[in-house]
């Protein structure tokens, strides 16, 4: 499967934006999909997952309850919602596909990545 992330950019400090993640070149609701960030220097963070169907979600503490994850499998996409943003988000934003079963929080779970989208929140 092949994976283009897009939405990210420039926002100001308790602004929003939404990441959509396109999927194509496979049955993409047989992947769970997660969404990691990555800052310069440091390693990449899970941020949240969504399981097959969209029921399952996780998301990491430093961001529940800013952001959503969702899913459209007819249209081969998911997307993650920001909320709330602060210059700490500020990060490479990445989907990944996992045909796997576990609770998909971890880089190595993931098979496939996306390219990354820039976002910047500034203060």
């Amino acid at each position: 499967v092949q994976l283009q992330a897009s939405g990210g950019g420039l926002v100001e400090a308790g602004g929003s934006l939404r990441l959509s993640c396109v999927a194509s070149g496979d049955t993409f609701s047989e992947y769970i999909i997660g969404w990691f960030r990555q800052v310069t220097g440091k390693e990449r963070e899970f941020v949240g997952t969504i399981k097959w169907s969209g029921s399952i979600k996780d998301y990491a503490d430093s961001v529940k309850g800013r952001i959503s994850i969702s899913r459209d499998n007819a249209k081969n996409t998911a997307y993650l919602q920001m909320n709330s943003l602060k210059p700490e988000d500020t990060a490479m934003y990445y989907c990944a596909a996992s045909r796997g079963v576990g609770r998909g929080t971890k880089l190595s779970e993931y098979e496939y990545w996306g390219q990354g989208t820039l976002v910047t929140v500034s203060s």
